[in-house]
This record gives C-alpha cells, structure tokens and sequence, in this order.
C-alpha cells in the first residue's frame, strides 16, 4: 500500500479584543470625596472665627469697636497673614490676624501670639497624633507618609517633618521621666507590672513593664514612672522605687501592690514608715491555684468574707474563720493567705469611702488593659523605647482617661489618721 500524506490545515486566530478596564477596589477607595472637599472649606473658616474671638479677648475689643464694662485696650490689630494648616482632611488656607500688645512703657511694640493656632504650626494635633502612633507601631517615614496621604491629599509630609514630631516625642517623653516630685503631695503609690513581648538584643523576648501610678491628696492619680526591666527581681522593683525616692516623691500613707517579694523589701528600705496593701485580686488568684476545681466558689466565698467585710474586726474574724476552715481542706490555700498576712487588711485602717479603691491595683490595670488594645495586633513591638513612648503617649494625649479614686473627699481624714504631719507642713 502507498502512504497517504496528511496535509496540515493552518489556521489562523483572529486577536479578541482586550476586555474593558474594570476600577479596581483601591481606585476607588483612594478617589474624591466631596463631603471631605466641603469639610475642608468649613474647617478653615472655623478656625479663623476661633483665633478671631482668642483675640477678641485678648485685647478687650471687638473688631472695630472698643473696649466694654471700662476694660483698658491692650493692643491694635494691623494686618492679617495668609497660612496652610494641615488637618485630617487635607489642607486648607487660614487668614489669622496679627496684632501687636501694648509694653510696660504703654507703647504696641509686643507682636500677638495665638495659643491655638501656634505661630509655626503648619499641622493640626490630630495629624500629629497619627504620625506618632504610626511610627510607635513600627512604620518608618516613608511608610508614615504612604499611609497617611489619602487624609492628607496634597498636603506636605516630609521625612523631616516626620522626624521633628518623632522627635518631640522623645524630648517630651525624657522630661517627663525626669520630672521632679517635691512639690507634689502623693498620698497613695500603686506598683505593678505588664509583661509585653518586645524586640530587644535582635530577638523577640517577653519582658515585665514596671509601673507606679500616684494618687494626690486631691484624689487625681498621675503617671510616676514607667522602666522596662529584664525581670521583676529585687533589683528592678528596687531601681523603680529609688528613682522615685530621687526625684523627691516623699513616703506616701500606703503602696498597694502584688505579692512581689522584692518590691515588697524595696518599700521597706526606702519609705519604712508607709503602710502596704497587697492586692486582694493578686492573693485570690494565688489561692485558687492551690484550690481544688470542685472548691473554687467555696474559696471565693470565704476569701470575699475577708477582703469585703464591713468593718476591720469583722474581716479579721473572716480570716480566723478562713484559717479553720481551710488548715483540713488546703494547707497549701491557708500558707498562701498567711504568706500575706495582715497586709490584706491594710485598707481598713483608711476611710471606708475608699476601700474598694485601696485594695486592688486595678487603677493600673486600667492602664494596662488599654496599651495592651494598643498592641494586640501587633505580635511584638519593634524596640524598647518605641514600647516605653507608646504607654506614655496613650497616657500623655489623653486617650487614658482617670477618674479620682473613691471617697477621695476624706483623703484629709487619712492624713489626720496616719500621717498628722502633712497637714502641719501644708499649713
């Protein structure tokens, strides 16, 4: 048979059309917004109406009137400057007027400066606010101003600026951490610790936050001091506790803290006159892990009789009662209560208006529990000190709020009490 040839067809294909450009999702993320667009015109005419009435007040006199209710004049106005403001929703022009305030000798030589509109302020708070959070959060400049440009559209964000706010950061950060105590009347001190997981030594490490956190004979409790130690040992909890002693923080009436031995000598050896509370919360905890599954309401039960009695006499009865019940039970529950002491029954020597405050540490642990929102996403922060300038820019900015402690009212009472002479000092 001959071999058949197969003849090989070529075919061609004709070039289909691209598709059509479909906007992608960040297109459209990142476009106009119109109501941020009329948001910047409204900001800026607010801003002037603002530094307009400071000034008002300033030189007690409207503009083109004169001074009312027999006021003197201070100053005159005499010309308006032109200034970009950037502010979270892009920048926006402000006409501010300038005026000059009268000197000793009653002659207008005294240029005006506006205290809510700085003279080289070129950014709002907030902007500012969002710089230092993004680079507490581990980001570098240049991701700072990536991440930060479809607020501020065109506005200006250099590596500079960025630096500068940094910057000013750390400087407010070292003055606070140096900040003196003498004339500060601290009568309560709580100490305690958070663990965090930070990068230090080219790895990541879990390490214990020292915090004291003070309470002024007028209720209002205030940041002390932050360290970041390696461990809670005796030599870290004493650092913290000499440093306040340094910087001029007087013996306060009483320390509540955990059950940290050595935090527990450092008191002793530089303040030997204050009174300690250990933390009911701290010691309930320590109970219960030497307490049976099935006993664990029994144990609160009976630790509660204790620490929320209503009188001292009766919570010592509490504790007797605790001791009897518990020696055949738990003898590892009853060494954990005696390992405390008295020092549970501290805060019934004080007004009774302020025991649920004085027992526990949880002021701090309010503190804590909002750096520690702060950081959940993260799984380690970047250095030791971006750690430190976060829990104190929480603090610092405001976005912690603390409330005076309770039954702040007969704080004198106290003092009248245990500590006579700080009224005779004040006095």
């Amino acid at each position: 048979m001959g071999k058949t040839t197969r003849k090989s067809v070529k075919t061609t294909r004709t070039a289909e059309p691209p598709p059509e450009a479909v906007p992608t999702p960040e297109l459209e993320v990142f476009g106009p917004d119109p109501l941020a667009e009329r948001l910047r015109g409204l900001v800026g005419g607010f801003i002037e109406q603002l530094v307009a009435e400071e000034l008002e007040q300033v030189l007690h006199a409207p503009r083109y009137g004169r001074p009312g209710d027999g006021a003197a004049r201070a100053g005159y106005r005499h010309s308006v400057r032109t200034r970009e403001l950037t502010t979270s929703v892009g920048t926006t022009r402000v006409r501010v007027q300038r005026a000059r305030l009268f000197n000793e000798e009653g002659e207008p030589t005294v240029e005006w400066r506006s205290e809510l509109l700085p003279r080289y302020a070129r950014r709002a708070k907030a902007v500012d606010d969002g710089i230092v959070m993004a680079y507490l959060s581990g980001a570098n400049s240049r991701r700072i101003r990536g991440a930060l440009k479809p607020l501020l559209k065109d506005a200006p964000l250099s590596k500079s600026a960025v630096s500068r706010v940094v910057r000013h950061l750390k400087q407010s950060f070292d003055e606070w951490r140096g900040q003196r105590f003498d004339e500060k009347r601290i009568a309560y001190v709580f100490l305690d610790a958070i663990s965090v997981m930070v990068r230090a030594d080219r790895r990541v490490q879990r390490m214990p936050v020292l915090v004291a956190l003070g309470v002024h004979e007028t209720g209002e409790k205030e940041l002390l001091g932050l360290m970041l130690m390696q461990s809670e040992s005796s030599a870290s909890w004493a650092a913290m506790v000499e440093d306040l002693a340094a910087r001029g923080l007087g013996a306060p009436m009483m320390c509540v803290i955990d059950g940290n031995a050595g935090l527990r000598s450092a008191i002793a050896r530089t303040w030997p006159q204050t009174k300690v509370q250990r933390c009911v919360v701290h010691k309930l905890r320590n109970l219960e892990a030497h307490c049976p599954k099935r006993a664990l309401d029994d144990l609160r039960r009976d630790f509660h009789g204790i620490t929320e009695a209503k009188s001292e006499k009766a919570a010592r009865a509490a504790y007797a009662f605790f001791v009897r019940t518990w020696t055949p039970r738990s003898e590892g529950v009853v060494r954990s209560l005696e390992e405390a002491g008295s020092e549970l029954l501290t805060h019934y020597s004080f007004p009774s208006s302020q025991w649920k405050s004085l027992r526990t540490t949880n002021c701090i642990e309010r503190l804590q529990g909002e750096f520690r929102r702060r950081i959940k996403t993260q799984a380690s922060l970047p250095s030791e000190s971006s750690l430190l300038y976060l829990f104190y820019a929480l603090y610092a900015s405001g976005q912690i709020r603390m409330r005076r402690i309770d039954g702040w009212q007969d704080i004198a009472k106290a003092i009248v009490k245990h500590q006579p002479e700080r009224l005779q000092q004040a006095a």
